[in-house]
């Protein structure tokens, strides 16, 4: 086992105890991740909502052989005071991980790094390292797991018996995502066993992993299970690290010459499909605690089938009942339920997903012209103000090496309109900012604007917000380089991120991105900074609808607008100039709603081209002061 080098504080809140669960129900997630995967490696802190917490009784009936320790909020890091918990802050009290999801990947990277015979715990990432990766904004799947179920979980505890007699729609929408066809790597091979297996009426031989899975040197029990278990057989080979090809034999020559779509789909044995993902960690402590409710409270599950077979096999996966009696889980033993019939699912299933229809048109046939022509005769049109210093600029020869973009893996042609967009930005900041501020790179990326910040205005503290972890890393490298004093690194979706600030700037962050950096900015009456990109992946989400100002509300559609995003991407070099004109001034049709949008909460915003045009083919930018 490797020694773990950096002591880090991992901080979770605390509001409540019920039963056998810590609340908010993301800090029972964070707990059972360690239980499961017997993680040591951080110092753990309970953060308390309220005054009144019996010390004693907190930390010695959490979790078993695990030491927690409780700490006021207004004690914690000045870092993680302005995060949404839980959060992992290293030792130097700069690097920041913050929200459920990107706690959780750390502890089990972590727990990999100081131990690589832990192979099944790296396993929870999934295909690709990718589980509950992507943010909750774009994710409709992260959102479900990390918010809207655990959310929905705890109003239908904390409800009377009277308003929690439904089922919450979040956890009919998991029913239903249990019930819809697998789709996993290599899935074409595996369908095509399952349709030789129904042709020859085969059963499967499934491992049986009893109490608490297979011991050392006794040999696993094997059950024959009917036809629709080749998924199960799959699914714990991996489990038990067999070779999955050993669950997969050689098909005949006309099960070989099946289309793939005469193949049969595959159903699923988790919640991400054939294999057990951190999504299951994240699932089961809310779904455990809204089961023993509705038990308590008499409800009959005949509805949620899926989710009654998902809870009961997900016990069967080795440590899993070892890592809930640690965390005093009193798991249920369910009877099996047969499927509910799907109109039955569908009249339950008001899923909390008006983005289906809004979003249906998502592929649109025909140009920009007409919606420019309709903004035209209302007397919309795009406008770009004076660039407020258009020859402004920094002193690269004369910076340190590590300041500068082309320090990291660039050529030197990108490298310098690298540099001429960061003279754009920290000159339209140099004159907002005053000594004292906070300054957030909102999608910093590997920090070329921050760092920038940062060795530029030594008096005000930048903060780096970013959810890819490299890229954050190489940005403190760089930082570590120069020795900056007044920089913070937070790994996470902006959300999670509810600090107060003076200024926030960004530089080409991707679609709805931009709108969450303004709304973020609005909230904390901030000035911004902002270089938009990627227009064409604007959609409606949870929290944005489009068009957004009242001017463009009242002339366009939803469709409509997303026209004019699509259009705005066509800005490349290579295009010819006609088609990059009418994507610019798309992209500045598109700004304009934003820019309007933004004055409605009392800001003057300018939209200006950045200085030369030719440093970016997304060279907007809009400067916005609250009034």
């Amino acid at each position: 086992m490797k020694d773990s080098a950096a002591e880090e504080h991992l901080y979770l809140g605390f509001s409540h105890q019920y039963r056998d669960s810590i609340f908010p129900l993301h800090t029972s997630i964070s707990l059972f991740l360690l239980s499961y995967c017997d993680c040591k490696l951080f110092k753990v802190f309970l953060v308390p909502t309220g005054e009144d917490v019996d010390d004693q009784f907190v930390t010695k009936s959490l979790v078993d052989d695990l030491e927690v320790h409780l700490i006021s909020r207004c004690h914690l890091p000045v870092v993680v005071q302005s995060c949404c918990l839980p959060a992992v802050v290293e030792k130097d009290g700069k690097f920041c991980r913050a929200g459920l999801s990107v706690v959780l990947r750390h502890i089990i990277q972590k727990t990999y790094e100081a131990d690589p015979s832990k192979k099944d715990v790296l396993e929870l990432l999934g295909f690709k390292k990718t589980c509950l990766k992507a943010c909750a904004e774009v994710s409709q799947w992260t959102r479900l797991c990390e918010i809207s179920i655990p959310v929905a979980v705890e109003g239908f505890l904390t409800a009377s018996p009277e308003s929690c007699q439904a089922v919450p729609p979040d956890i009919l929408q998991l029913e239903r995502k249990l019930g819809e066809p697998v789709r996993v790597h290599n899935d074409d091979k595996i369908r095509r066993q399952k349709l030789q297996q129904q042709k020859a009426g085969a059963k499967v031989a499934v491992p049986v992993l009893g109490k608490e899975g297979t011991e050392e040197g006794k040999p696993v029990e094997m059950h024959e299970h009917p036809l629709s278990s080749l998924e199960l057989s799959i699914a714990f080979s991996k489990l038990l690290v067999q070779e999955t090809s050993d669950a997969i034999k050689k098909e005949a020559p006309h099960i070989r010459r099946t289309k793939p779509s005469d193949l049969p789909p595959l159903d699923h044995v988790f919640a991400e499909g054939l294999y057990f993902t951190l999504a299951d960690i994240v699932l089961l402590p809310c779904i455990h605690q809204f089961l023993v409710s509705s038990k308590k409270q008499g409800k009959n599950l005949i509805n949620l089938p899926l989710i009654s077979s998902w809870y009961r096999r997900v016990q069967e996966v080795p440590g899993i009942k070892k890592a809930a009696g640690k965390c005093h889980m009193e798991l249920l033993q369910l009877p099996e339920l047969t499927s509910a019939p799907e109109k039955q699912l569908q009249d339950f299933s008001s899923i909390p997903d008006e983005l289906e229809e809004e979003n249906e048109d998502s592929h649109f046939i025909g140009g920009p012209r007409p919606t420019m022509t309709k903004l035209m005769e209302n007397g919309i049109e795009a406008k770009f103000s004076p660039h407020p210093c258009p020859s402004w600029t920094l002193d690269w020869t004369n910076l340190p090496s590590a300041v500068s973009p082309g320090e990291g893996k660039m050529s030197r042609d990108r490298a310098l309109r690298k540099q001429q967009q960061l003279n754009n930005l920290v000159a339209a900041v140099t004159k907002l900012a005053k000594p004292g501020d906070v300054i957030v790179d909102f999608c910093s990326g590997g920090g070329h604007v921050g760092i920038v910040l940062a060795h530029m205005m030594p008096s005000c503290q930048v903060v780096l917000i970013e959810n890819k972890e490299l890229s954050l890393m190489r940005a403190k490298d760089r930082s570590d380089e120069l020795g900056l004093n007044n920089i913070w690194f937070i790994q996470a979706n902006l959300d999670y991120f509810n600090g107060s600030f003076n200024i926030g700037v960004a530089l080409h962050a991707c679609g709805v991105a931009t709108d969450m950096v303004i709304e973020h900015c609005i909230k904390a009456r901030a000035a911004f900074v902002i270089s938009p990109c990627c227009y064409g992946f604007i959609q409606n989400t949870v929290k944005f609808k489009y068009p957004q100002s009242h001017q463009f509300k009242e002339i366009l559609s939803y469709k409509e607008h997303m026209i004019l995003c699509r259009f705005a991407d066509q800005t490349a070099v290579q295009l010819p100039p006609e088609r990059r004109l009418i994507g610019k001034q798309c992209m500045g049709l598109v700004d304009l709603d934003r820019a309007w949008a933004a004055e409605e909460h009392n800001y003057s915003v300018q939209v200006t081209s950045m200085e030369p045009e030719s440093c970016s083919p997304k060279n907007n930018m809009f400067v916005g002061i609250p009034t």
